[in-house]
């Protein structure tokens, strides 16, 4: 049984999005996009590179599944490590409206989500990876689904913008597993789901 894993770039006040260009995601008259670019520097590369190479399967939201639907089939060097896991691995939407996906090796996912995606990780080797997706990482979340969440963190506030973390997000703790910070301030971090908060007093 594969472990399914998700990674979210946000900045420092919880944006997650439109991490990657200025027409990625404009909803609510958004007009940030792009602001993960300026830390594209060697050591977050070297991040990703490993973190796809960990792939087996990939789970995405339907806004995050067009962005990259309109973009990764296009790459076809064999040695680019995001494209070539991309193009090449099975890819699962969730979507309840998506209907003949264009994009090879896409299968769209409905109904009971718990079931679709508990299927998912027992029949998937290496991961199942969610990219992005912010909406749909919070339903695992709440579904208690994810194995292990990359947050990672960049130095900027944007004031605005789609958080991850919104009110009424069910209480969820995490035990820390690792993480480093890249030249460019990039916080890389990682978290293992850890069932329900504890409290206390002091």
């Amino acid at each position: 049984m594969s472990k399914l894993v998700s990674t979210v770039f946000v900045t420092l006040d919880g944006v997650y999005q439109a991490p990657g260009g200025p027409h990625e995601d404009s909803r609510g008259g958004f007009e940030q996009g792009g602001w993960s670019f300026p830390y594209g520097d060697e050591d977050f590369g070297r991040f990703v590179t490993e973190s796809f190479g960990r792939a087996g399967a990939f789970l995405l939201g339907r806004r995050t599944y067009d962005i990259f639907a309109s973009y990764w089939p296009k790459k076809t060097d064999p040695a680019d490590p995001v494209a070539a896991k991309l193009n090449a691995l099975p890819k699962y939407v969730a979507s309840s409206t998506l209907t003949d996906p264009a994009w090879a090796g896409t299968t769209v996912v409905g109904g009971d989500l718990a079931k679709e995606v508990t299927a998912l990780k027992e029949r998937t080797d290496g991961e199942l990876q969610v990219h992005g997706s912010g909406a749909l990482v919070r339903s695992l979340l709440d579904l208690g689904l994810v194995d292990t969440l990359h947050l990672l963190t960049f130095p900027v506030v944007l004031g605005a913008g789609r958080r991850l973390f919104t009110e009424g997000a069910v209480p969820t703790a995490f035990r820390h597993a690792g993480g480093r910070i890249t030249a460019a301030g990039v916080s890389l971090q990682s978290y293992d789901l850890a069932g329900r908060p504890e409290y206390g007093s002091f």
